[in-house]
Formats: C-alpha cells, sequence, structure tokens
C-alpha cells in the first residue's frame, strides 16, 4: 500500500511536471502579448530617434536601460564601438544569443501617414524597421530570461546589441572581435511583408568610398591650369559602367557621388564617389571588386588626379541551417499571424495606391494572418546583411515578420509609415514571441543544439578560417557623417 502511494505521488508529480512544460509555451506567448503596448512604446521611441548608424546613441541606451532593468548585465562600448552592447543574463550551456538592430536610414524621414509626409527637419527614418527590429529582440530576451528564472534551467541568454547594419558592417567588427565565441545559436528577425521562417541566403557585399584629389582653378580663366577631381570620379563611373557586360550577370554594383564640387565655376580639387558591389560568392565578389578598384586607379591615371580608397563596409553571405529554419518555423507557425483592425485596412488600402499599377498584383492586407508554406529549399535573398558574418562562426536563424502592408519594398518611405503605427508592432511582437519560443526549445532539448552544429560545420567547410572581407580596418564610425 506504501509503495503504491509513493507510485502514485510519483505519477502526479511528473504529470504536474509534464503539464508545467506543456504550458510554457503559451505561458510565453501571453506574456509577450500583454506587453505589447509597453514593447510599442519603446519601438516608437526609438521610431522617432531615427539615428543612422554609429550615432544611435539615445536607441542603444534605451535598449540598454530596458534590459539592465529586467535583471541582465550589461557591457557597452564593445569592440570599440560606444554604441555596441552585450546584455547577459544566466550561466553555463547553451548560450544563445538574439541580435538586435536600431540603425535608420539617412533620407528617409517619413510621418506614420498613408501617403508621403516628410517630417521637416529630420534626417533619417526607419526605412528597414530597425526600430522593430531591436525592441522585438529584447522582449524576445527578456521573455527568455523569465523563463529560465522560473524554469531553474541552465543557460545563458545574451542579446547582442549591433549598431549600423546598413552599409556600417557592424557585426563583422563584432564578430571580428570574438563577441560570439562562446554563443550556441545565434537568433535574429527582421521586419518585413510577411510572416516566414523559410532558409534564406543573401548577397556578400563590400564598399568604400573611392576619394579623388586634382588641382583647382578657374574653370573659365585657366581651366588648363586645372585637374578636376570631378573628372576622375565620372572616369572611373563610365569605365564600371562598361565592365557590367563582363562580369557575371548576377552581380550588382551601384553608386552614388557623395562630393562633387562647390560651385560650376572651380574645377574640383576634391570629389568623392560610394560604392557597393554585391554577389552570392564572396570569392567573385572579391575579384570583381579588384576590377572596381582597378578602374579607380585608370581613371586617377587617366585625368592625372590621385585616388585614395576607403573601404567602409564588407560583409558575407548568410549560412542558413536548415534543421534551425524548421524548429523556427514551427513557432512561428504555433504563434500565428494577425489581424487588421478596420483603421489598419484603411490605412493599408491608402498606402497601397501609392505603390502604382506597375507593381503589378500585390498581396492583400489578410496576408499578414498566414505564415508562408515551409520549404527546406535555401531562397537567395537580393539584400546584403552583416548577420551573414555571424552565421559564419556560429550557426545562426531568422525569420521575417508583416511589420509593414503586404507588397512594401524595404528602404522606402512607405516602410517607415507602417513601421511606425500598430501594424509595425504587432508584427513585431509575432517575431519576439517566435524567437522566444525557438530559444526555450534550444535550452529543452540539447539535442536541437548539436545536430544544428553538425549542419553547420558541414556547410561551412572543415578547413573554413574566418576573415573579415573588411580587413583590419577600425570600425567605420564616420561613415555617416
Amino acid at each position: 500500500m506504501k509503495k503504491q502511494s509513493f507510485l502514485t505521488l510519483g505519477l502526479l508529480a511528473l504529470s504536474i511536471g509534464i503539464s508545467q512544460a506543456q504550458s510554457d509555451p503559451q505561458k510565453v506567448i501571453s506574456s509577450l502579448q500583454d506587453k505589447t503596448d509597453y514593447y510599442g512604446a519603446i519601438s516608437k521611441k526609438i521610431w522617432d530617434y531615427a539615428e543612422v548608424g554609429y550615432q544611435e546613441t539615445k536607441s542603444s541606451a534605451l535598449l540598454q536601460a530596458e534590459l539592465k532593468k529586467a535583471g541582465f548585465n550589461i557591457e557597452s562600448g564593445v569592440a570599440g564601438i560606444p554604441t555596441a552592447f552585450i546584455a547577459t543574463y544566466g550561466s553555463g550551456k547553451p548560450v544563445i544569443s538574439i541580435l538586435a538592430e536600431y540603425d535608420a536610414l539617412p533620407g528617409l524621414a517619413q510621418a506614420a501617414t498613408p501617403e508621403r509626409k516628410v517630417i521637416e527637419g529630420q534626417r533619417a527614418g526607419h526605412a528597414c524597421g530597425h526600430h522593430l527590429f531591436g525592441t522585438g529582440s529584447s522582449a524576445a530576451a527578456i521573455a527568455v530570461k523569465d523563463w529560465l528564472k522560473q524554469s531553474g534551467k541552465t543557460g545563458t541568454i545574451k542579446l547582442i546589441g549591433t549598431p549600423a547594419e546598413e552599409g556600417g558592417s557592424g557585426k563583422v567588427y563584432m564578430v571580428r572581435d570574438g563577441i560570439f565565441k562562446d554563443t550556441d545559436v545565434a537568433l535574429h528577425w527582421h521586419p518585413g511583408d510577411a510572416n516566414a521562417a523559410n532558409p534564406s541566403s543573401s548577397l556578400a557585399n563590400i564598399s568604400g568610398k573611392f576619394r579623388f584629389k586634382g588641382i583647382s582653378a578657374h574653370a573659365a580663366a585657366a581651366p588648363e591650369r586645372g585637374r578636376s577631381a570631378l573628372d576622375g570620379v565620372e572616369a572611373m563611373n563610365n569605365m564600371v559602367n562598361m565592365m557590367r557586360e563582363h562580369i557575371p550577370q548576377d552581380t550588382r554594383i551601384h553608386y552614388i557621388i557623395t562630393k562633387g564640387g562647390e560651385a560650376p565655376n572651380v574645377v574640383p580639387d576634391f570629389a568623392e564617389v560610394y560604392y557597393y558591389a554585391r554577389h552570392k560568392d564572396r570569392s567573385i565578389l572579391q575579384n570583381v571588386w579588384k576590377r572596381i578598384t582597378k578602374a579607380a586607379e585608370g581613371a586617377a591615371l587617366g585625368t592625372e588626379t590621385t585616388m585614395e580608397l576607403e573601404v567602409i563596409g564588407g560583409v558575407y553571405n548568410l549560412l542558413s541551417v536548415e534543421s534551425l529554419a524548421s524548429l523556427m518555423h514551427k513557432n512561428l507557425e504555433q504563434v500565428g499571424g494577425f489581424s487588421y483592425t478596420d483603421e489598419e485596412k484603411k490605412f493599408a488600402e491608402k498606402l497601397t495606391e501609392s505603390f502604382g499599377a506597375s507593381f503589378g498584383s500585390l498581396p492583400k492586407p489578410g496576408s499578414a494572418q498566414q505564415i508562408a508554406p515551409y520549404s527546406a529549399a535555401s531562397l537567395l535573398g537580393s539584400a546584403s546583411t552583416d548577420v551573414g558574418d555571424v552565421s559564419w562562426v556560429v550557426p545562426t536563424v531568422g525569420m521575417t515578420a508583416a511589420t509593414w502592408v503586404p507588397g512594401t519594398a524595404p528602404h522606402s518611405w512607405q516602410a517607415v509609415a507602417a513601421g511606425g503605427t500598430s501594424i509595425g508592432v504587432k508584427g513585431m511582437m509575432v517575431a519576439a514571441q517566435t524567437l522566444a519560443l525557438t530559444a526555450i526549445d534550444l535550452y529543452n532539448d540539447p539535442a536541437l543544439v548539436k545536430k544544428a552544429k553538425e549542419e553547420w560545420e558541414e556547410l561551412r567547410g572543415k578547413n573554413f578560417k574566418y576573415e573579415a572581407l573588411l580587413g583590419d580596418r577600425k570600425p567605420a564610425l564616420d561613415y555617416r557623417k
């Protein structure tokens, strides 16, 4: 009888333990849903700050303050970057790191309205939704910290504050500095116009500023005395544009002339052009970049000017671990999408009118309720991200959430507008919940971490050695100035 009582008590305890474990995901989802307005207010502050790369002083400080208040230990100014930080809670393995971005894009100030309305006096706007990225990731990290504390599980959760994703390659310096050396799995997400967690890759990218120096002179009275730095820039651009026919067709090259002189009647003695080059294969990209540099050198020779190159950024392509992607997709399906209110529908319909007929058939707002079907085949995206470098030094997985009106292009005023509304906040919370559940799965089942590492090791190759594409330069803290 006594033995039976012990058996009964044991089974009851096991039943309670299983029941509690099964209810944990829903508790995490509910706790985050309850804080939607709270985290929405934080994201709106960062949306208002709209600070560009390496100048995200207020945005970084706000997120650090929230994480410190939640019980995280904060290490600021890591990897020689004043706005980069690491927030840590817990101890032991596994170590799960969640990435957070918070930089805005220059020249895209926009009110949260469905028609173009520039915010006067504001230099930048969150046209890639990084105000949501940073806040949503922080919300997920805090939810995981609460779960670790309540469950008594061993493990470490980190929120890695990563500045200047937009062309500044912030994470590259952090990877190079060893910030991720003890991380077992890295999680990230990105704003978008759909909810998806399929395996995906990206384009490797190298960027740099070519600076030409010449001799100034009166453009009419003594032009023969001058050597135009702008001629050097234009000659370079012409040669690169002719080169496009003779490089792999899936290469992307774009540039802007950032400085072209001060007055038409003065031969400019200084001019600068800012280049990006992209390709899915970084070895091909490096060869293309060498040819672009040769064009600059030839332009300087032909115009009797001098040229200096500052490599601003360089990022790897994203390495996708399918086992982690399928895990995140499972959790995204559990979280689900969200519905638009009548007011949000009106906003979306009005905003969609600005896309124009050239965009063809656009998805309807109802697609925010849906989760994109899963496919194990890795999709190649057309953008670049410094998350790519992280993915080559630690197994990494990410997702997108429908923070924008379906059909919205990244880096557009429409993305800024939607990101400043409740539509953006709802999508952000879908991501926060999904990231939190994925981290909890990894703590609960060490076999998932082991499998991910094995798959990742095979993908990158046994003899892989990480070398940053931007070399040993210090962080380009003034690249947006």
